[in-house]
């Protein structure tokens, strides 16, 4: 049976060692210990793109698990707003998740799709190029970019993002070796890069006990001072994911029916 997407939660890469998707222990052993470092991910997509046909690598879940928190919000967001919506797909990997909402948005929004690893920027970019696909408003547009997330303000102005996305970059680095630090500072530059109105959303397996507490320790140390919020996606294949909000105080809560705010 042949698949389009794949979907891992973090938390099964070891379970997996011993399935058909990784044939090599090495890499996945190396995955599980430096999901911090580049030069682990550069080896893990080139492995995956040597085998042929490309194929969208999910982490978590696709954009159709999602698209009903995504796409209120950001229609929500365009009443207020002129020009195209400004959006990060943060450590995007060879997810689908930016091309889906570029392709999909009945609003405007130019969607960035950034990775610290210039072989998934390349196999994205590549991809993309080779398939002609119109997104539902003509205004909108798609990017790949290679960066380093740790490097955000080195890149992207004061106050110049609307949304931005983590669907798996967070917890790959709060489970690595060295990779807590490296976290932390990504949430208080997100934080920082945002406009007042936009919001920094992150899906992950983790649970609330524990995220909650670590992303409070967090946004008492950024400026701007934050809200975080918490709401359940679900549960896939025995797995809950859940998705977090993290919004500058003083932005307008677009998205108050979705989410439980946790008040500092």
């Amino acid at each position: 049976m042949l698949f389009t997407r794949l979907a891992v939660p973090l938390r099964s890469l070891q379970k997996l060692t011993k399935a058909h998707r990784w044939h090599h222990t090495s890499l996945t052993n190396e995955l599980i210990e430096n999901m911090d470092k580049k030069a682990t991910w550069d080896r893990f997509y080139t492995e995956n793109g040597s085998k042929g046909q490309f194929k969208n690598f999910e982490w978590f879940f696709g954009f159709h698990s999602v698209k009903d928190f995504i796409l209120p919000v950001l229609q929500t967001m365009s009443h207020s707003h002129s020009g195209p919506l400004n959006i990060l797909d943060m450590g995007c990997g060879t997810s689908a998740l930016g091309p889906c909402i570029h392709r999909t948005s009945p609003c405007a929004v130019k969607v960035t799709c950034a990775d610290i690893s210039p072989v998934a920027v390349k196999l994205m970019q590549k991809h993309t190029d080779s398939t002609s696909v119109q997104p539902c408003n003509p205004s909108s547009a798609l990017a790949f970019l290679e960066l380093d997330c740790t490097q955000l303000r080195g890149y992207f102005g004061a106050r110049s993002l609307d949304l931005i996305l983590d669907k798996g970059t967070t917890d790959a680095l709060v489970r690595s070796k060295e990779g807590q630090v490296k976290a932390g500072e990504i949430v208080r530059q997100c934080l920082q890069v945002l406009k007042p109105s936009g919001s920094l959303l992150q899906f992950s397996d983790e649970d609330p006990d524990a995220r909650l507490v670590w992303l409070e320790r967090e946004v008492r140390r950024a400026e701007p001072a934050a809200d975080v919020g918490v709401q359940e996606v679900g549960e896939l294949r025995g797995v809950s994911y859940f998705c977090y909000q993290i919004s500058p105080r003083t932005s307008e809560k677009v998205s108050k029916s979705l989410y439980k705010n946790i008040e500092h």
